[in-house]
């Protein structure tokens, strides 16, 4: 069979070779660093033509006729497909990856694997993984495997014999895609279906979630399981893992390493650079079946990333009482996210119902204040997979207003005896107790919801004249060797500006923690966190807040910066935003990972910004250089802004393409 197939694929090979060589340039660059590799995910390969009776046919089916082309171009085009092997061997010290090093992947085990791919391995010579469900592999011949929902015939997917032929090759190696976590499973009281693996199973009989031991009981269960079978089937117990639909968490990622799979595939993009982690091994998704040109675009990077487009949305709009008002609230924030196509959402995870900007309550369950309503994973949830934006759980970094009783509620920001502070009411980043609680905050946060980065709201601060609390006291004296007496330290200048710097990176290094502590429980996290105008505008102005420009480009992914005229009185709103552009664009990669968050309320003149000057607004950053725009708040009850006069200048799809 073999050598009709090799035939038949060297014949298409001629034809691909024809196609692939007109897409050579020497003037493109290539997209692998020395030293990196790139990941392809590939899922069915069916033969050309209509695919409608096909396991996988429609997003992630790619013809064998364009994967022949593909393989041609890698070929003709000095790409050189590795080997797990010959990842870890050069990750360890030894023989370095080649250039343009890739790795193929192969995800779910389909049959057509077999018969359409691993002739072209043979051909090429190239080496590629295979990923593994178990569930399905253990199903009799002749029945249904239930497939994300749809029942296939078990023939759809390899045979172990099948299998045992091409681990023997030394082309194919067996990953483990889990036992029976490529399906979803009840996440929240309102029923959404979310991955098995990193979601606590919601029952509703008890109204209860799973506890944290019983989750990661059950996938351990799972995964050791898996590699069991494939140990009982091949000889050889997997060394990787592919996470089904690419969710992991760091709790995942400590379970799979103490079942010996240290390697760990992910949906992340991008290369994967030299001294990169292998436990998050990044893979570009092939789908849709790409013309040859679209493919070469992906594996080169031609096109730059693209601008970010923010919408700032208080989850306080969406709350209702009532469950089916509620239902209706989101469905009109889905369908004004829908028209305005942003990239991201922000997304408030807490409740501030009097404005304060303190967390009353929270959105999500928690150890230590109200739960208002288990409503965040709910519309993080639809937003993500109903419009396909990334959302962003927007969260305070130190006002949590903890309820009477609780040990930390008093351990609070303090200003000079005398002096005013800040108007946000805030927990001491220097208390131990207060720390541990947002801690437990993030992390419980990260435990009952799936988004894809943070928004540490703008009361991150601590003014010139706070915190002078016991707590921060001693970590000036004790660590870093200042008076333990704010008024001792303002008095020297240089002692000020050292003092300034410290609380800074101080604030900076918590906010880490919190990210961490929430991705224990859902990663990758970006991350993302609020910056006054002024410490960008006024060197002085660091001192006022505790914030830089420049340690917050190199803390976090972006900068959410706070570019609103009227809230900061600007006399003459476009030249404070020219002033703005100018001073981000002096920072290295200052453009490119800034965000431009404009407002859309005027609260000291209690108006709303025109639409019409929103857009005008947004038009005069763009052509300033400004890559990322986005603005708060938006409201979906009052149709504020007006989409007519926004969206052809908020939107992505107006922007000219690269």
């Amino acid at each position: 069979m073999f050598a009709r197939a090799l035939s038949r694929f060297a014949a298409m090979l001629a034809l691909a070779l024809l196609a692939a060589a007109p897409l050579t340039s020497a003037a493109r660059a290539p997209g692998i660093p020395p030293g990196a590799f790139v990941a392809l995910s590939y899922h069915e390969v069916p033969e050309d033509g209509p695919r409608e009776a096909a396991p996988g046919a429609g997003r992630y089916g790619v013809e064998v006729s364009a994967l022949v082309a593909q393989f041609s171009w890698l070929r003709e085009n000095g790409y050189r497909p590795v080997s797990l092997s010959e990842i870890a061997e050069a990750r360890a010290g030894g023989k370095p990856l080649p250039p343009k090093a890739v790795l193929l992947s192969f995800d779910d085990g389909y049959a057509d694997f077999y018969h359409r791919v691993y002739p072209l391995l043979q051909l090429f010579r190239y080496p590629a993984v295979i990923a593994l469900v178990g569930k399905w592999m253990d199903a009799p011949a002749g029945t249904q495997v239930d497939y994300d929902g749809r029942p296939m015939p078990r023939e759809a997917f390899l045979s172990w014999a099948q299998v045992r032929e091409m681990a023997g090759s030394g082309l194919v190696e067996v990953a483990s895609h889990s036992y029976d976590l490529h399906r979803g499973v009840r996440g929240n009281p309102q029923g959404n279906l979310q991955p098995a693996a990193t979601t606590r199973i919601f029952d509703p009989a008890s109204a209860r979630y799973e506890t944290d031991e019983a989750w990661l009981g059950r996938v351990r269960a799972d995964l050791e399981r898996n590699s069991a079978l494939i140990e009982r089937e091949t000889g050889k117990r997997p060394r990787a893992v592919v996470w089904p639909y690419g969710r992991y968490n760091g709790a995942l990622q400590q379970v799979a390493r103490e079942l010996g799979m240290p390697m760990m595939l992910t949906l992340e993009g991008g290369p994967n650079l030299a001294g990169a982690p292998l436990d998050r091994i990044r893979r570009i998704i092939v789908e849709f079946n790409p013309e040859l040109g679209a493919f070469v675009d992906e594996i080169e990077q031609v096109w730059p990333e693209d601008p970010q487009r923010v919408v700032h949305v208080d989850l306080d709009y969406v709350h209702d009482p009532d469950p089916e008002a509620q239902e209706r609230n989101l469905s009109a924030l889905l369908d004004r996210i829908q028209a305005i196509r942003p990239t991201t959402v922000y997304l408030q995870a807490f409740a501030d119902p009097d404005g304060d900007g303190e967390a009353d309550a929270l959105y999500f369950p928690n150890r230590h204040l109200p739960m208002r309503a288990d409503l965040f994973n709910r519309v993080a949830w639809q937003l993500e997979t109903r419009v396909g934006v990334r959302v962003y759980a927007w969260m305070p970094m130190l006002a949590f207003r903890l309820p009477d009783g609780h040990p930390a509620r008093d351990d609070l920001v303090q200003a000079v005896r005398g002096e005013a502070g800040s108007s946000y009411r805030r927990l001491s980043p220097f208390s131990a107790r207060a720390r541990a609680t947002i801690r437990d905050i993030y992390e419980d946060l990260g435990r009952h919801a799936h988004f894809a980065g943070l928004l540490f709201h703008d009361d991150g601060l601590l003014g010139d004249r706070e915190d002078a609390s016991d707590a921060a006291l001693a970590v000036y004296r004790e660590r870093w060797g200042l008076p333990a007496s704010v008024d001792a330290i303002r008095a020297d200048a240089g002692l000020a500006g050292r003092w300034a710097d410290l609380k800074t990176d101080w604030l900076v290094d918590f906010s880490r923690e919190l990210a961490d502590a929430a991705g224990r429980f859902t990663a990758p996290l970006k991350t993302a966190r609020n910056l006054y105008a002024a410490p960008v505008l006024d060197a002085d102005a660091k001192a006022w807040f505790a914030q830089s420009l420049p340690a917050f480009l190199r803390g976090y992914d972006h900068v959410a910066l706070m570019a609103m005229p009227y809230m900061e009185g600007a006399a003459e709103p476009r030249r404070f935003l020219s002033s703005l552009v100018e001073a981000v664009a002096a920072q290295p990669e200052g453009l490119k990972r800034t965000v431009f968050e404009l407002q859309a309320r005027d609260w000291r003149g209690r108006r709303e910004v025109p639409a019409a000057e929103l857009a005008a607004w947004i038009r005069q950053l763009e052509l300033a250089g400004a890559t990322n725009v986005g603005y708060y708040p938006d409201d979906p009850h009052a149709g504020v802004p007006a989409l007519g006069a926004l969206v052809p200048a908020f939107s992505v799809r107006s922007l000219p393409q690269p």
